[in-house]
């Protein structure tokens, strides 16, 4: 298994330490709740206290840690509350992502997602379809050339990953809905605005009712959506 928090290769600033924090948060490498150490980190990533801190605080700002008084800091823990309100905010950016794609080379866009689809069709592990299916919606974003959702977007990508290692186990290859993502790819290439949104809506309420049930319960599959 890889780890996120092997010693950084280059000069550490406080942004290269939030990304590897931020990656090893949605890895599970830090389980929710847990408290982190700011001695064992800075020990750990090989790096001084002054730029750990900082990079610790840009994640608090962030709302993937809590600081607790007296108490530390610790891992964010997912409420069925949290989620919905994760995937609210996932919704916005992606829709807004999709409109600007739409304005310029959505065709080109629209390929560079369905190159995605289809490795997402030849997976045929869990691990390889959970990553393929958030690096649709990650290349998504990015495609809208818009730096801000980006930088929004990357938060609600790791607390995604928290809500899928968490159900690991009942995350089966068929659970991957990769024709929903194919039939996006495809609204976008074809420059059909209402349909982009309307699949992204869907798809967005689809994920939120796999993870967490219509009818309030938290026992629903997980879905990186």
């Amino acid at each position: 298994m890889t780890s996120y928090l092997e010693p950084l290769a280059q000069q550490s600033t406080p942004s290269l330490i939030a990304d590897k924090l931020r990656q090893a948060i949605g890895a599970r490498e830090f389980l929710p709740g847990q408290q982190l150490s700011e001695a064992a980190l800075a020990q750990k990533l090989g790096v001084s206290r002054g730029p750990l801190r900082e990079g610790m605080q840009r994640l608090t700002q962030e709302g993937l840690l809590v600081s607790i008084r007296h108490r530390g800091l610790f891992v964010i823990e997912m409420t069925p509350d949290e989620v919905r309100d994760m995937y609210l905010a996932r919704e916005a950016i992606e829709r807004a992502a999709a409109a600007l794609i739409l304005k310029g080379d959505h065709v080109a866009a629209g390929d560079a997602l369905l190159e995605i689809v289809e490795e997402m069709a030849k997976a045929t592990t869990p691990a390889d379809n959970s990553e393929l299916d958030i690096n649709f919606h990650v290349r998504l974003v990015e495609l809208s050339g818009s730096p801000r959702l980006g930088r929004m977007h990357q938060t609600f990508i790791t607390e995604t990953r928290m809500c899928i290692h968490a159900l690991d186990e009942s995350y089966s290859v068929s659970d991957f809905r990769s024709e929903e993502h194919r039939a996006i790819a495809a609204a976008i290439k074809a420059g059909d605005r209402a349909l982009t949104d309307e699949l992204l809506i869907a798809h967005m309420d689809d994920a939120l009712n796999r993870l967490i049930p219509p009818d309030g319960g938290e026992d629903g599959q997980a879905a990186a959506g």
